[in-house]
């Protein structure tokens, strides 16, 4: 099975410092959902793996988490893409949980759920917590330079292997460039 493992803020939309706490703040970065529209025309199956602490810091609830997925579902429609499962941690940092990244339950799960191993399965984030996630099931560390990545980058300790691509669609070509 092909599968890429994406982060979602940062590297679908733009980050908040603030957190996305509404449909209304969730905005695309340009060409990722396109770039998600030609991973799975190219065969790939999308699983999205993201932190989403304002729930368990009671910034919003589930209901919200819920409308801003759908915003992004439906924009991904008309792009002509898709996620195929989405995971997501509600929890504060504080909870101290298996799934919260960069502690690999969630990455874990989405391994379960698609009953795949995830050596070599492209991992995208743009934080040194999305990378290092999937790092113990063998999961290959790419880094964007949107959101956070420019920090991450500059701040070092990048997990070995890592690849470098300045967005989404940069990350995208190469994915499927592999597989030719």
């Amino acid at each position: 099975m092909k599968l890429v493992i994406l982060d979602r803020d940062g590297v679908i939309n733009y980050d908040s410092a603030q957190f996305i706490k509404s449909p209304d703040e969730w905005k695309p970065i340009p060409g990722s959902l396109e770039a998600i529209a030609q991973l799975n025309q190219a065969g790939y199956r999308i699983a999205l793996a993201t932190n989403q602490s304002g729930i368990g810091r009671g910034l919003f609830d589930m209901a919200t988490l819920n409308a801003i997925h759908d915003k992004m579902h439906r924009a991904l429609a008309l792009a002509g893409g898709r996620i195929d499962a989405l995971f997501y941690c509600p929890h504060a940092a504080e909870a101290n949980c298996s799934c919260r990244k960069p502690k690999p339950g969630m990455i874990e799960e989405i391994a379960r759920r698609f009953g795949t191993d995830l050596d070599g399965v492209p991992n995208v984030g743009d934080s040194l917590r999305d990378l290092q996630a999937g790092m113990p099931l063998g999961a290959l560390p790419m880094l964007v330079r949107t959101g956070k990545g420019e920090k991450t980058l500059a701040e070092g300790n990048l997990p070995e292997g890592t690849r470098v691509f300045a967005d989404l669609a940069a990350a995208a070509k190469y994915i499927i460039s592999l597989q030719e």
